[in-house]
């Protein structure tokens, strides 16, 4: 019984802490766009270019 004199008051700060997180993540602008991070990972942004063909008189 007496743990949970301790534990209460740690749950109640965890849960506000919690509350005012989401809260600043809301106004931030964290979840303004949801679908820009799902779709930036099929991009091909580094596109590598592929070595030219060496002109056969050239020495490799």
């Amino acid at each position: 019984m007496e743990s949970l004199y301790l534990l209460i008051p740690i749950a109640l700060v965890f849960c506000v802490v919690a509350i005012k997180l989401l809260l600043w993540a809301i106004s931030s602008g964290q979840y303004d766009d949801l679908d820009k991070e799902a779709w930036r990972i099929l991009a091909d942004d580094n596109v590598r270019k592929k070595p030219s063909v060496p002109d056969k008189d050239e020495p490799s």
